[in-house]
């Protein structure tokens, strides 16, 4: 097994049903921070499968991301197939040094720098900001671009987009990664972007080849940018559903420590007790090897919100 898969990470869902037992049915994965309620999928064409994506689907997806994040037109973007596979190239875009990643955050991004060569220091040429942060929450803010560059991995920011910091890539002093597959829920469709510097886009480019972007991504990327009705009405359910999850946390004994409208984080006496207590009830939770005590959740869908509840009133009652 690869280095990259024993990382930790949220998902897995097949080894908790042979820890906790159960089938997919059964379970409810609030390990992941992914928007429950996906993008509708269309229909698609049979050449979407059967052609090789043509450069008219390509603009078109690239024209839908450009207005629905207010791109500047200094800016270029690509797409790709999904943002991880950026976040493992992106150190080759540079001369090998040292990169300051402020902790704790997302696990892949100093492990993509470590797996070529890099040394993490504060005092760095390139910073590295999860915004909002993966898992506290934390927004940063254009005053925190205090490196010559700065890769701000916006994978959860849809969820408040007038605290994008896409604009700054007008400045040439920074590179946005956007991903699809948390906001819009599709994360099996792998479709990733990144946002910079024509320059730095086109190495990029290079680096990816022709075509990567599959052509079912390619229409469901380009309608899903172009739906804004979607994205409000998405907004403002996942906005009532955190504040609905955090009550039910605290009413449990829970602390609320952040998190975003896709995932919460919160403390709790024994994050392994808890794991595992929601795991009997076939919910799998988030934990982190350099925490004891935080937990994060993200949504459940409509339909699962008795059996969290259920689960949470045991847990209760166990603690009393």
């Amino acid at each position: 097994m690869s280095q990259a898969q024993t990382r930790d990470h949220g998902g897995g869902l097949d080894e908790a049903i042979k820890r906790w037992g159960g089938t997919r049915s059964d379970w409810i994965d609030l390990s992941t921070g992914i928007n429950p309620v996906p993008y509708p999928l269309p229909d698609f064409a049979p050449h979407s499968w059967a052609a090789l994506p043509d450069k008219a689907a390509q603009s078109a997806l690239i024209d839908a991301a450009r207005t629905f994040w207010n791109v500047p037109d200094e800016a270029a973007i690509l797409a790709a197939p999904g943002a991880s596979g950026l976040i493992a190239r992106l150190p080759a875009l540079f001369e090998t040094g040292s990169v300051d990643i402020p902790k704790p955050t997302y696990n892949e991004h100093a492990a993509a720098f470590t797996a070529q060569g890099w040394q993490e220091n504060t005092d760095s040429n390139l910073r590295v900001l999860v915004h909002p942060n993966n898992p506290t929450g934390q927004f940063w803010t254009p005053e925190d671009l205090t490196a010559p560059l700065t890769i701000i991995d916006e994978s959860f920011c849809d969820i408040a987009p007038e605290r994008s910091m896409v604009a700054q890539t007008a400045q040439g002093n920074c590179l946005v990664l956007k991903s699809f597959g948390k906001f819009w829920g599709l994360a099996g469709l792998r479709l990733g972007f990144l946002i910079g510097a024509p320059e730095l886009i086109n190495k990029m480019q290079d680096f990816i080849g022709p075509w990567a972007v599959s052509g079912p991504a390619l229409d469901v990327g380009t309608r899903a940018l172009s739906d804004l009705t979607w994205a409000t009405e998405t907004r403002s359910r996942l906005a009532q559903d955190a504040k609905r999850l955090d009550a039910l946390m605290t009413q449990a004994g829970a602390s609320l420590v952040g998190g975003c409208d896709l995932f919460r984080l919160y403390t709790v006496s024994s994050a392994k007790d808890w794991q595992e207590k929601l795991g009997k009830h076939h919910i799998l939770s988030r934990i982190f090897p350099y925490s004891e005590t935080y937990l994060r959740l993200g949504l459940p869908a409509p339909h699962q919100w008795a059996q969290l509840e259920t689960a949470l009133a045991h847990i209760t009652q166990e603690s009393a």
